[in-house]
Parts: structure tokens; sequence; C-alpha cells
């Protein structure tokens, strides 16, 4: 019964639930339903969804110290939409964490990997996920390791989530957010089917990617001036503007950083979309996040590292819910002792001698006679056939 219900959870964690029944009785011999399979899986999410809720509490009320970290630690951080129930959407929030590993030559350039990827992901708002992404921010050790860049689409929201776990790291605006903006600048200038636009496009890029922002800014600046009237140019420039310091990408090569947020990205669709956003899938809010807790686990490799504290956690649960149970029971019991109650009588007058005597005494009633009851002399009865006289042969029959 564990490993059937350990199996359960896992595959439900992978794919949908009627492909979770069919597989169970293939593979396992084991018949599940659907029903029983999705109840499994969101049981145990929720479960382990509670326990790292009350982690982080206590990591934040008692800042306990945090293991080893690394010498390169990335973090990156991005949404999601996936389909609710009722033709609503929500925004997911994933943190990927990785460690950085030495750049290495690719098609003539150089590129930085990841490794030991890990991921947190909840249906919350960006406060909430500050406070519960403390979770894996402590189990990875990022307070201690020796340098720490993130890696972002620039949004507000993410620059308070560096500020609050890791407001020394290095700040860096993620290099494709930043052509998009340059793109549209040249669509807007030139025109999209325009020839010159893609060269355009491109030789800013490279500008941006090799030399940083500084020229690239002072030229976008100048044709602000030029074609004043062109909102998508004064909207894009005013992005770059504010980001500029987290442009700085031949620093950031030099000291061996990616510049791209291809890491939550992947994130993104493999945690979040490739189980929640199938065909047809809605999904009710509040079981969420105990699917995004379970994706979290399997999709960072760490199955058989938490399963042994989704079994404590579900066990604790369980002997929780006896204990309610047994408190419920002993208070609907019936007292031992009825305790006596003094109930108002209404006013009456007091009984005396002269109140008896006026009383008038009741006549007994004269006793009714017991016995058998005759029938009237004209009752039907006496005049229909008694005994031998029914079945008496009539006198007009033959002999």
């Amino acid at each position: 019964m564990p490993h059937m219900y350990e199996c359960t959870v896992r595959l439900g964690a992978w794919m949908p639930f009627e492909k979770v029944a069919q597989f169970m009785e293939e593979m396992l011999g084991v018949v599940v339903s659907k029903a029983t399979a999705r109840r499994y899986t969101e049981e145990a999410g929720a479960a382990y969804v509670n326990l790292q809720s009350e982690e982080a509490d206590r990591i934040e009320r008692e800042a306990p110290p945090a293991p080893a970290g690394v010498e390169k630690m990335v973090l990156s951080a991005d949404g999601a939409m996936v389909p609710l129930q009722h033709g609503e959407w929500a925004e997911v929030k994933t943190l990927a964490l990785g460690e950085v590993q030495a750049p290495v030559q690719e098609k003539g350039e150089w590129v930085v990997h990841t490794r030991d990827v890990s991921y947190f992901s909840r249906l919350v708002d960006a406060e909430q996920f500050e406070h519960l992404s403390l979770v894996e921010i402590h189990r990875r050790g990022l307070e201690h390791s020796r340098k720490v860049a993130a890696v972002t689409d620039g949004a507000d929201w993410l620059q308070s989530l560096i500020d609050y776990h890791c407001p020394q790291a290095v700040r860096i605006l993620d290099f494709p957010h930043a052509g998009q903006r340059i793109g549209q600048i040249g669509q807007a200038l030139l025109g999209e089917e325009d020839p010159q636009t893609q060269p355009w496009i491109r030789e800013r890029l490279h500008q941006l990617k090799h030399q940083g922002p500084t020229s690239l800014l002072a030229e976008l600046r100048e044709l602000k001036e030029q074609h004043p009237e062109m909102g998508v140019l004064a909207e894009n420039l005013t992005y770059l503007e504010k980001r500029e310091r987290q442009m700085q990408y031949p620093t950031y090569q030099a000291q061996g950083w990616p510049i791209g947020s291809g890491m939550v990205e992947s994130g993104n669709k493999l945690v979040v979309e490739a189980r929640l956003k199938g065909a047809g899938m809605h999904w009710e809010r509040q079981n969420v996040n105990s699917l995004l807790a379970l994706r979290n686990v399997v999709c960072s490799d760490r199955w058989g590292q938490e399963w042994p504290r989704f079994v404590d956690r579900l066990r604790q649960l369980a002997q929780n819910r006896r204990e309610q149970l047994l408190e419920k029971h002993r208070q609907t019991k019936i007292p031992a002792t009825v305790e006596t109650v003094d109930i108002p009588l209404p006013d009456m007058e007091p009984i005396t001698k002269e109140l008896i005597e006026k009383q008038p005494e009741k006549q007994p009633e004269p006793p009714q006679a017991s016995g058998p009851r005759r029938p009237a002399a004209n009752h039907p009865w006496r005049r229909s056939p008694i005994g031998r006289a029914r079945y008496a042969p009539s006198t007009s029959a033959k002999n």
C-alpha cells in the first residue's frame, strides 16, 4: 500500500490523472481510479506545501545558519500563466537557482552554463512569494555563496525579490529582453517589412553586447529628438535608460556570468506548463500549489531525498485528524451526571381547607356490564343459516 501510494503520487506529478490510472493497472497490476489518483496527488502535494510554509516561517523567525554555498550561483525568476476553472488565468511565479560553470566556446562565442538547477514555484502574490521562497534560498546556501548574480527581465517585483534575498547580487537585465526593446524601436523607425530593419537591429544588438549601453542609448536619445511623435521609441528608451546599470554585458561576460534568463524560462516550460497547461486542463485555484510543489521536487531530481518528508507530514496530519475526531466524540457524549434545574412555577392560589370544601365531589360512574354481547333481534346475522342448516340439501333436489 505505501509503495502503491508513492507510485500514484509520483506519476500524478508527471502526467494527467487518467493516464496515471492506466499506467498503474498496466505496469503494476493495481486498479486505481482517476479520482483516487487525483486525491492522492493533491493530498501529498498539499502536505508538502504546508510543510514548506511552516519551514519558511521558522527560517524567518529563527534565522538558522544556512548550508555551505558554492563559488558562483545565479538566480532567476519569472512568471507563467496557467488556466483555472471558469475561464480564469493566473500567474505562477517560479524561482530558479543554479551553480555557474566556467565559460565554454560554442559557435565562436563564449557561453556560460549552469548545473544543479532547482526550482520553487507558487501561485501567490509577489510579497508572499518572497517569504515562501526562503525555503529554497536557504536550502541552496545562497547567503554563503561567494558570488551571486540575478538575471531577470527587470520587472519591479523581481527587483524587490532580489532586495529581499540577496541585495548584493550582481543585477543583469536578460539580454533577449533588451533586444526585444531595440527590435521594437527598429520596426517603428524603419517599418517591419523594410529590408534594412533586421540589419539595423542586429548591428545595435552586437554593439550592446560587446560595447555596452552608453553609445547605443546616446543614439536612441538623438532619434527621440528627431521623432518626438513616436511613442514606441520614447517608451522603450525610458525602459532601457532605467536599466542602464543592468546592461553592462561586456563586464558580465568577462566575469563569467550568464546574460540570459533561459534557466528560468526553461523552468516555466518544464515545471509549470508541461503539467498544468495540457489540452483541456482547467485547475481549481486551491489545487495549483499542490501540483507545483510536486513538480518542483521531481523536476529538481530530489524525489528520493524529499519523499520521506512527505510521508512524515502525511502521518502527522492523519494523527491530528484522529485526535480531533476523538476529542469531538468526547465532547458529544452524554454527561454522567445531570444537573438539577429550578423551573419557576406560575403564581397559584394557596390550597386551603375552604378551597377543598368548595370543590364538588365527583360521583362514581356506574360499572359497565361485562361479558359477551348478543346481537339484536333484527340483526342480519340472525337470518343467516347457522351450523348444519347452511349445508342442508334443498327440498327441490331430486333423489
